[in-house]
Parts: structure tokens; C-alpha cells; sequence
């Protein structure tokens, strides 16, 4: 695979096919960054109360990319959902953990297929298989820091630099998941709809707009394209809802 041509801005993401690669400015310290691409947590706040937490870090190393996260739940119950994804340098699944204290699942790659592993209490371990290539994206529930990947593939994939601006492909690109903790698959959709206005903390900040939609939902990612191109904020007006990186 040939890397995506860099945007020209000072640190950015250079992503192929799920990679998670940085082209750094040589005026930037690397060293001060090390292989941690990106690292905090995200409120989840449900008509304006704070009801979970996610703390998620982003890392490379040795050409294998992991996404680590913890979501705990702000509430009396105190219930933790713990999940890792590791991916290789060409965006192939390498093995998908997820566990909370009910029981586990791991997803792994099988014959350039996917198959699924789900333990729950003290039964046997039961396997699902997945027609979907290796590739596939992983978005399981309550992990948003999953979706900061797949709009960062998106953007590497589907966009250039034009004149200082970020140009995508017309119309929606598609791509397909797999959510695990509901052992199933799913057909999405995201779309650049351009630099908008959003309030984040109670400032309002020029961010930008990305659509993420199924047959069922349809989620507004809004990404920091002077930062990296960090989640920032997630709107799901559904289920009047707000994500913000705190």
C-alpha cells in the first residue's frame, strides 16, 4: 500500500486503510511524542448528565498500531468496559478484546475472514464467523475513540490538500463494520461536509463536520483539523446525546 500524500499541516495523520502513522513537520520534537498518537478521555453526557467516561490512548509501535480504552460508567453501578484493538501497518485486524465483568469476546482474523469468540460467566466459549474481509472496521458500543480511527481512514483515504483546503470525495464513502458486542455487521457511511461552527465546553470553536450514518442512526463527528484531526465532539441528537473530549 502507498502512504497518503501528507495535508501540509504541522502534524497529521497519514492513514492507509486503518494505519495509524504520523508525518511529523521537522520542526516538531518527535521524541517528545514518542509513539502515542493520541491519549485522553471523552464524556458521555445524556440530556446534559455526565454518564460515562471513556480514557483511551492511541499508539505505534513496531508497525502495530493499538487502541486501548476503559469506559466506566459515572453512575452508582460503577460498571467498566475494557476493550484493545490491534491492527498492522496495512490496517489487517490483528486480535479485538473486549470484556466486562459479565464476561469476554475476542474477534481475530481466520482465513482473511473474521470470527468471533464470546465467553459469558462460566459457559464454554461459543464462535461466530464473519464474511468480511480483515480489514474491516471495528466499532463496538460505547467506544468513541473507535470512530476517531475510522474518520481518521476516511480522511487519509478519501481527501487531499488543495490549496491549503481539505478536499474529499463527493458524496458518502462506505465502509463496513463490525460491532461485536452485538455480534454483528453493518454497512456505514461518512461524509466531509466542510468547516463549521461548534460549541465545545461552552466556546465555540471552527471545526470540522463529519457525517456518520447507518440505516439506523446518523452521528455528527466534528474533528480539530489544526490538531491532529482529534474528536473533539460527537453529536447523536437521536438519543439526545453529546460526546466531548474533556
Amino acid at each position: 500500500m502507498s502512504l497518503i500524500a501528507s495535508m501540509r499541516w504541522g502534524m497529521i495523520v497519514v492513514l492507509v486503510c486503518g494505519t495509524l502513522s504520523f508525518a511529523v513537520d521537522k520542526k516538531t520534537d518527535a521524541k517528545s511524542h514518542g509513539n502515542e498518537i493520541d491519549s485522553g478521555s471523552f464524556g458521555v453526557f445524556v440530556k446534559g448528565q455526565r454518564v460515562l467516561t471513556e480514557t483511551f490512548s492511541v499508539q505505534q509501535e513496531n508497525g502495530v498500531s493499538t487502541v486501548k480504552s476503559r469506559v466506566q460508567d459515572t453512575g452508582n453501578s460503577g460498571s467498566l468496559q475494557t476493550s484493545e484493538l490491534q491492527m498492522t501497518g496495512s490496517g489487517e485486524l490483528i486480535r479485538y478484546d473486549w470484556n466486562d465483568k459479565n464476561g469476554s469476546l475476542t474477534v481475530l482474523p481466520k482465513n482473511e475472514f473474521l470470527i468471533e469468540r464470546i465467553t459469558a460467566g462460566s459457559s464454554k466459549p461459543a464462535e461466530r464467523p464473519f464474511l468480511m474481509p480483515n480489514t474491516s472496521a471495528i466499532l463496538d458500543n460505547n467506544f468513541f475513540v473507535q470512530r476517531e480511527v475510522l474518520a481518521w481512514r476516511y480522511l487519509a483515504t478519501n481527501c487531499h490538500a488543495d490549496a491549503g483546503n481539505l478536499k474529499c470525495q463527493q458524496g458518502p464513502v462506505e465502509f463496513g463494520v463490525l460491532v461485536p458486542q452485538d455480534q454483528t455487521s453493518m454497512r456505514v457511511r461518512m461524509e466531509l461536509t466542510g468547516k463549521q461552527k461548534a460549541t465545545v465546553h461552552g466556546a465555540e470553536r471552527d471545526l470540522l463536520r463529519i457525517d456518520l450514518k447507518g440505516e439506523s442512526f446518523a452521528w455528527t463527528l466534528w474533528v480539530d483539523g489544526n490538531d491532529q484531526f482529534k474528536l473533539v465532539r460527537v453529536d447523536i441528537p437521536d438519543d439526545n446525546t453529546e460526546v466531548v473530549r474533556d
